[in-house]
């Protein structure tokens, strides 16, 4: 397996020589399944022009702050929103003391600000720089941030010196960063993960369904996966591709959904409803195709069985996470179907807004429980499925 798959990464570049490792590190990355977009210092420019750089990841170069074209695609603040790691490399000795004080005079030092992704530094300077005291000060400084600090390594350089403060090389910094996504702290745990839509036939060819994409399902899953945990995965149909190291089912309708959530949640401890399971279903279905003679065609529904209601009224050890997608009174609906339907959360979104949601590769979500309520602000759904683990992680043991 690819260790990055569809993880999203905002490689930084800062000027230094070691700049030119940038570019193999771009496709190593690549290599491994990542998305790279490349945000370049002015000084950066001087050692590698944009042009390979774009080149090589196959997007646009981002360089200065205020950059009318960027602003009107990505601009600065979405693209922050974007990663799911800020990867700074090479990253020189003035750009670590500007992140220390919280510099936003250049493109790159904005988006170090604004973004909720995991961020990671990877040194590259003249060994006494690297050993002078407001050097050392500083990386002290962003490691008690929480920023991960790659080397850097030791050996000649290129001014003749010969010491610490070489950049490490690209195979290292990509073995490293594959490694932050993997936390341990949910070792031990069974989880088990509905995606996508159901679909629920009309005759054999036809059937009532939805938009559902089941990527925020699957970000859920391989963040699990990435946390430890022992990750059961019921999909219905999607253009998705299973992650690694989970059990995977795929069913269609949400009778056969219903049917293996119970049958797998008996030795679970989590479960995450996260599929937009389709709320009615055909009455009646037509053994034969429909034939479309008529102008009009009346259809008679009946209620599909509520999956996440049901599994937390049998397995009562479970803790129960369900979703809720409305289009209008998020919070009010939200906090119905929590009590209606026994749940220890719920995840609500916004589906009237194209940004977010069905389809798309970022979202913006309320978490509600009993106690509390909390809003994850738009980020990619790489990201926010990290952060929603993080938050189960959190109730989950506080529950137990």
């Amino acid at each position: 397996m690819f260790k990055l798959t569809n993880k999203r990464i905002i490689l930084g570049v800062t000027g230094g020589i070691a700049a030119y490792k940038s570019a193999e590190l771009v496709r190593r990355l690549q290599d491994q399944g990542a998305q790279v977009r490349v945000v370049m210092t002015p000084g950066a420019e001087e050692f590698v022009r944009p042009l390979t750089m774009q080149a090589l990841s196959g997007h646009p170069v981002f360089t200065g702050l205020l950059d009318e074209k960027a602003e009107a695609g990505m601009g600065h603040i979405e693209l922050a929103k974007w990663g799911d790691l800020l990867l700074i490399a090479p990253a020189s000795a003035d750009f670590i003391a500007n992140m220390v004080h919280g510099r936003a005079d250049s493109l790159l030092g904005a988006i170090y600000l604004a973004t909720p992704a995991l961020v990671s530094v990877a040194p590259a300077m003249n060994h006494e720089m690297w050993k002078h005291p407001a050097t050392s000060d500083n990386v002290d400084t962003l490691r008690d941030r929480q920023v991960h600090v790659i080397g850097p390594d030791s050996g000649i350089q290129a001014c003749g010196d010969i010491g610490p403060g070489r950049m490490v090389g690209p195979e290292i910094i990509v073995d490293q960063i594959s490694e932050f996504f993997k936390t341990g702290e949910l070792q031990g745990i069974h989880v088990v993960i509905t995606a996508g839509p159901t679909r629920e036939a009309l005759d054999p060819v036809r059937y009532v369904s939805n938009y559902s994409s089941g990527k925020m399902g699957y970000a859920i899953a391989s963040a699990a996966i990435d946390a430890g945990a022992l990750v059961t995965l019921i999909s219905g149909p999607v253009n998705l591709i299973e992650p690694e190291g989970c059990k995977f089912l795929s069913v269609v309708s949400a009778e056969e959904m219903l049917s293996a959530v119970l049958e797998v949640s008996e030795s679970a401890h989590i479960f995450i409803g996260a599929a937009a399971v389709s709320d009615y279903k055909i009455e009646s279905v037509s053994e034969e195709k429909i034939k479309s003679n008529d102008e009009t065609l009346t259809l008679t529904l009946r209620k599909s069985p509520d999956i996440i209601q049901s599994v937390a009224k049998k397995y009562e050890q479970l803790f129960v996470v369900g979703f809720a997608a409305e289009s209008n009174n998020l919070e009010g609906y939200a906090k119905e179907k929590l009590e209606k339907k026994g749940l220890d959360a719920i995840i609500a979104n916004d589906i009237s807004r194209s940004d977010i949601g069905f389809n798309s590769d970022s979202n913006e979500v309320s978490w509600i429980d009993k106690n509390s309520s909390l809003i994850f602000s738009k980020r990619s759904k790489t990201q926010l499925a990290r952060d929603i683990i993080q938050q189960i992680l959190k109730s989950f043991h506080h529950n137990r």
